[in-house]
């Protein structure tokens, strides 16, 4: 099981969401901090990170390192690959 990491962009993404879509996305972080590869695609620019996750209309793109799961960005689908 990976360690979830989150940078500090991460958090202010985090918390500009509203409340039921922190929830959800913090229960999916813990869901797939156990196989985080089997859920996640590689990103074709590594500008902004090496993968990401799909939790509805939002993205997580991270990295890891060693047995840590570094969330990087979080948000919408519209608005996070710019």
């Amino acid at each position: 099981m990976y360690k979830v990491l989150l940078t500090h962009r991460s958090l202010k993404d985090l918390d500009a969401l509203e409340k039921h879509d922190r929830i959800r996305v913090i229960k999916k972080l813990r869901e797939y901090a156990a196989e985080p590869l089997k859920f996640s695609c590689k990103l074709e620019n590594p500008k902004i990170g090496t993968y990401r996750l799909r939790i509805g209309d939002y993205r997580i793109v991270f990295d890891i390192d060693g047995e840590n799961l570094v969330v990087l960005r979080i948000g919408h689908r519209k608005n996070i690959y710019r």
